[in-house]
């Protein structure tokens, strides 16, 4: 009998001793990687059209979300750019 013909048999464990997963790549939501329509310092003047579970002002560029705190709904003010996350931007008035 030739080794070639015997396939290595998987214990499930790595070289470092710890338990492989069947999927071992992390999933990450599409927005993650999307191009953001705002970048840090930007400042914008915007209009607040919602509010947030915690009660900060939201305002949508291009469908991403920025949170405004200090805000309600209605006001019109100018924000800079302070936070940048895969999902939404967080805002200052200035």
């Amino acid at each position: 009998m030739e080794s070639d013909d015997i396939a290595p048999i998987s214990s499930g464990i790595d070289n470092l001793g710890q338990q492989e997963s069947a999927s071992t790549d992390k999933r990450f939501p599409k927005s993650y990687f999307k191009a953001k329509p705002v970048k840090i310092g930007d400042e914008m003047d915007v209009s607040i059209t919602e509010m947030s579970k915690r009660g900060d002002g939201m305002t949508r560029i291009d469908g991403y979300v920025i949170f405004v705190p200090n805000t309600k709904i209605g006001d019109n003010v100018k924000i800079k750019i302070t936070q940048i996350r895969p999902s939404h931007a967080i805002g200052s008035i200035s």
